[in-house]
């Protein structure tokens, strides 16, 4: 083998390293990898409000149950809670009452 082909081979897996290493932090931007926010259903209980991620081993998670929510820090190696018996802003808690019955929440004037 000639060195223009070991320099090729070189070459080609450095471009392809690279390659993955881009999709691999688009994929995390979007946030590829983490459950879904925003999927409910009618009899459910618990859910996921958000998640966002702090640094690479950590991320805040805001959980429902039962109308209300608790923010908490996960870890590679600990689980914290952070606040607990948050209650919903009014404008969030009638989106859930809305996809909780099906139709759409009603729209009210912003109160100040």
């Amino acid at each position: 083998m000639e060195v223009t082909e070991y320099l090729r081979f070189v070459l080609a897996l450095v471009f392809v390293l690279a390659l993955v290493g881009v999709l691999a932090v688009v994929a995390r931007r979007l946030g590829v990898g983490y459950a879904a926010a925003g999927r409910t259903s009618r009899n459910r209980r618990l859910g996921i409000v958000e998640i966002l991620p702090m640094d690479g081993k950590r991320r805040l998670v805001l959980v429902s149950r039962d109308g209300v929510e608790h923010l908490l820090l996960l870890g590679a190696a600990s689980e914290t809670v952070v606040e607990g018996n948050i209650t919903p802003p009014p404008a969030f808690a009638d989106a859930l009452a809305g996809s909780a019955t099906g139709g759409p929440p009603e729209k009210r004037e912003p109160t100040l």
